[in-house]
């Protein structure tokens, strides 16, 4: 087994979650960290990956921030996603040399995190060939998307639990179109209690890789990006 810090934070502000998990990227690669899982909701945010431009936001940003929803350009993989309140968003930090896997087999565990963790909600959920992430019933409930540098992950996957889908509506979500994503509160006809789904998700994915998770509290992760985080000069 292989020691992991959990942080199971209730929500935090997009730029700031942003800051904490590159911190403790750079921790992770000069070995001032081990392992860490950090659960979390945002605020309502648009992110906009490496491969994502303009013609992604179909609103202009200066609606969007009438609206209070923020635009992040970053460079996780993918196109254009949101997060919002009722939607579980995991971002592991892991050192994936450390671990035994490439970048692909990492994918497939964080997607086969979420399918087993639905299967225990008692739905049937599917990989979609050339698409990360996670599909039930023809539609994206669960989407994927990380940055590597040096071996060490950062951002990950979001999992929609009662999350407001017409946040999607202000998107070309993950280059699908309207109407492609569903979210667990439409599939079950209500939400998962919130800390029912952390517990299943951090399960499913500790068991798959093996990790000997150890919950660990926000205060103790900015002083590790303090003293081993910041950035090379």
């Amino acid at each position: 087994m292989t020691s992991a810090h959990l942080l199971d934070l209730p929500f935090l502000a997009y730029p700031e979650a942003l800051a904490l998990m590159r911190g403790l990227a750079q921790a992770r690669r000069r070995e001032g960290v081990e392992e860490v899982l950090i659960l979390l909701e945002h605020p309502p945010v648009i992110t906009l990956g490496r491969r994502a431009g303009p013609g992604e936001l179909l609103l202009p940003r200066e609606d969007l921030a009438r609206r209070g929803v923020e635009v992040h350009q970053v460079d996780r993989g993918g196109l254009a996603t949101c997060h919002g309140p009722g939607q579980l968003v995991l971002y592991p930090v892991v050192s994936l040399p450390g671990l035994g896997l490439g970048v692909v087999e990492f994918v497939r565990v964080l997607e086969e995190a979420v399918i087993r963790c639905l299967a225990r909600l008692g739905l049937e959920a599917v990989r979609r060939e050339g698409y990360p992430g996670v599909w039930v019933e023809g539609k994206k409930v669960a989407s994927l998307g990380l940055s590597v540098r040096r071996g060490v992950t950062n951002h990950g996957l979001s999992l929609n639990n009662g999350v407001d889908l017409g946040l999607f509506d202000l998107i070309n979500p993950c280059g699908l179109g309207q109407g492609s994503i569903t979210s667990l509160a439409r599939l079950l006809g209500r939400p998962v209690e919130d800390r029912h789904l952390r517990r299943l998700l951090w399960e499913e994915l500790a068991d798959l890789l093996e990790l000997e998770l150890r919950p660990w509290d926000l205060a103790r992760a900015w002083e590790v990006v303090e003293k081993h985080g910041q950035a090379d000069t």
